[in-house]
């Protein structure tokens, strides 16, 4: 099945998820994980209408985007470490994963224009996961007040990999409370509209429990052999 069958099947679910709990499918962005595919791939699914597409990797970013440019936009979705900043930074739109206030420090010293940053929290309390607490997080974003190139656009979260649906929904759920707290301190740099969660084997409860990015990578763009 071609990457815009996939991507048809994939809207269709949206639409769905959308309608049972009465959500707009138009809240819902779709961002394609090329990080296991190569260049050609990501292309098929930019042919595909997929505008948004997102990298774990600065050296699978820089990669793709000597080729593609800035005709997708770039979401930088994996862990950050300090020192690879300066490789990425202007060229993404988003970074889903800051964490810690020295990254935050090395994103506004390197950036060239204002960045739209989604917070990472740690809601499941995995040790293999990074981010912060939930209890840390709203310390966290009140002191991203004085980086003036960071915009806390929202929080990002993975859910644990499990059967339990119960147990993912209760995660998605503590993301979208939490983003209501942040959302009703009423801080002019962070309107944290957004709640990036939800991966190709859960996507669709995380559209229900109040998703507006998903990442989707195997399900959409597959694995390169």
């Amino acid at each position: 099945m071609s990457v815009a069958e996939k991507f048809e099947q994939i809207k269709q679910q949206i639409i769905e998820a959308c309608l049972r709990v009465k959500r707009n499918p138009e809240e819902v962005n779709v961002i394609g994980v090329t990080k296991y595919v190569s260049t050609e791939r990501a292309i098929e699914a930019l042919e595909a209408g997929i505008i948004n597409l997102g990298e774990n990797r600065d050296d699978g970013l820089l990669q793709k985007w000597e080729v593609l440019k800035d005709k997708p936009i770039w979401h930088y979705i994996g862990s950050l470490q300090t020192r690879k900043v300066k490789n990425i930074i202007n060229k993404v739109e988003y970074i889903h994963s800051l964490d810690r206030i020295s990254l935050a420090e090395e994103i506004n010293k390197r950036a060239g224009h204002k960045i739209k940053c989604l917070v990472q929290v740690n809601v499941s309390g995995e040790e293999s996961k990074h981010g912060l607490s939930p209890n840390e997080a709203l310390v966290f974003i009140e002191a991203l007040r004085k980086f003036e190139n960071i915009s806390v656009e929202g929080l990002m979260t993975m859910a644990p990999f499990t059967n339990d649906e119960y147990h993912i929904r209760e995660c998605f759920r503590k993301l979208r409370e939490l983003r209501n707290q942040v959302q009703a301190l009423d801080l002019d740099y962070a309107p944290c509209t957004e709640l990036s969660m939800g991966m190709s084997n859960d996507y669709v409860i995380a559209i229900e429990e109040g998703a507006t990015m998903v990442r989707i990578g195997t399900a959409l763009v597959g694995e390169d052999d």
